[in-house]
C-alpha cells in the first residue's frame, strides 16, 4: 500500500467552508465564541463537509471486532469467546453502544475484522483478515498483507458508509486484549515507558498488570518495531481492529466523512492513520479523554481537543456516541438562533 500516493490523493480541508462557519457562529446573537469547542467542533465538520450547512441526520457507529494472539500471555481476564459473545449481543442491540447510539439515533454497524469464533449473522458485516491475529509476543502480530488488507476494508466501509447516506461515523471496537496491543503501539509511537502507558484494561489485578506491562516489553524487544515507520508498529503490535481503523480515519478524508475518535484502541489508530498519511487528520473529531493511561498523552500528539472528560473505558464506541448529542445541540443553537442584526442589536467585536 503507497501511503504517499494515498496521502496525496487526499482533498484538503475547506478552509473556506469552515470561515464561513466560523462568521456564522459569530453572527449569533450571543458573547463571541462563548460555546467553545462545541463551535470549534462545528466549524470542523464545515472543513470537512465543505459547506457551512452542517448536517449529520444520518449517524453510524462502526464496532470493528478481532481477537488477539497475545492473549496467550494471559494479559486479560476473558478469552477470545467474550469477543463472540459481545459480537453476537451487537447484532441484538442489546450492548452497552446500541443503547446510548439508540438515544441519539445512530446506527450500531457490527464488523467481523478477524474473530477466532465466527458468526453467521446478515447483521454482523464479514470483513475478516484471519482468525485471530498471532501472539505479537513470539513474533509480529500480523504480515505485512493482512496488516495492508484490513486498512483497505477499513476505507472501503467508509466508502458503503457515504454510499449509504450517512453523514458522520464513530468508531467503535471490540476484542480482548486490545488494550494490550495499543498500549505496546502508544509505548512505541509516543516514546514513553511501557509502565507509563499501560492501564487495567477491563480491570486487571495488579499482578495481571504487571503480567501485561511485562508481555509488551518483550513484544518490543522481540519484534523492534521501528518508531519513525508507523506501519512497521502497526503490522508487528497491532490487531484488525486496529488497522481496520486506521482505514476507517484514513476512509473518513478521503470521502470526506467526519470520523469520531473513541478511546484508547481508536485514538491509536487515529495516531497510525495521521504517521502514514498526514492529511487525514482534518477528518478526525475527538470526543473524549479515556481514563487508560495513555488517552492524554494520544491527544495531545495528535494537537486534538476532546470536550468530554467522563472517565470512561469501555470501548465499543460507548465514548464516540457520547459525543453526538453535544453535536446535536451545537447545532440546534447554530442552525436555529437568531443574528444580532434580526434583533436590532449591535454585534459583538473581537477584541484584542
Amino acid at each position: 500500500m503507497d501511503f504517499t500516493k494515498l496521502n496525496a490523493s487526499i482533498p484538503p480541508r475547506d478552509d473556506d467552508a469552515a470561515a464561513a462557519a466560523q462568521r456564522h457562529w459569530d453572527g449569533i446573537a450571543k458573547p463571541l465564541g462563548s460555546l467553545g469547542l462545541l463551535e470549534d467542533m462545528v466549524v470542523a465538520l464545515a472543513g470537512v463537509f465543505g459547506t457551512p450547512d452542517v448536517q449529520i441526520q444520518k449517524r453510524g457507529v462502526l464496532v470493528l471486532c478481532a481477537d488477539n494472539g497475545v492473549v496467550k500471555e494471559g494479559v486479560a481476564q476473558s478469552t477470545h469467546e467474550v469477543t463472540l459473545a459481545v459480537a453476537e449481543n451487537l447484532t441484538k442491540k442489546q450492548t452497552s453502544v446500541c443503547r446510548m447510539a439508540g438515544v441519539v439515533g445512530a446506527s450500531v454497524i457490527p464488523v467481523d475484522m478477524g474473530m477466532v469464533g465466527t458468526l453467521d449473522s446478515p447483521l454482523l458485516l464479514n470483513r475478516r483478515i484471519a482468525a485471530g491475529t498471532k501472539n505479537m509476543a513470539e513474533g509480529p502480530a500480523m504480515s505485512k498483507e493482512e496488516a495492508a488488507r484490513a486498512i483497505q476494508a477499513g476505507i472501503d466501509l467508509v466508502k458503503m458508509c457515504k454510499d449509504e447516506g450517512y453523514k458522520i461515523l464513530a468508531t467503535g471496537e471490540m476484542g480482548i486484549g486490545n488494550t494490550t496491543t495499543s498500549s505496546a503501539i502508544a509505548a512505541v509511537l509516543l516514546d514513553k515507558p511501557v509502565e507509563e502507558v499501560t492501564g487495567r484494561g477491563s480491570g486487571l489485578s495488579t499482578e495481571a498488570l504487571k503480567k501485561k506491562i511485562e508481555t509488551i516489553k518483550k513484544a518490543i524487544a522481540i519484534n523492534k518495531p521501528d518508531p519513525s515507520d508507523a506501519f512497521d508498529v502497526l503490522h508487528k503490535l497491532g490487531g484488525f481492529d486496529i488497522a481496520g481503523m486506521v482505514g476507517l480515519f484514513l476512509g473518513g478524508a478521503l470521502h470526506r466523512i467526519p470520523i469520531i475518535i473513541d478511546g484508547l484502541i481508536s485514538a491509536v489508530s487515529a495516531l497510525i492513520a495521521v504517521r502514514l498519511c498526514p492529511r487525514s487528520r482534518y477528518a478526525m473529531i475527538p470526543s473524549h479523554i479515556s481514563s487508560e493511561p495513555a488517552g492524554e498523552a494520544l491527544m495531545r500528539k495528535l494537537d486534538l481537543s476532546p470536550i468530554i472528560r467522563a472517565e470512561m473505558r469501555l470501548g465499543e464506541g460507548t465514548g464516540a456516541v457520547a459525543l453526538l448529542p453535544l453535536l446535536d445541540m451545537a447545532l440546534a443553537v447554530y442552525h436555529g438562533s437568531s443574528s444580532f442584526s434580526e434583533i436590532g442589536i449591535s454585534a459583538y467585536e473581537k477584541l484584542s
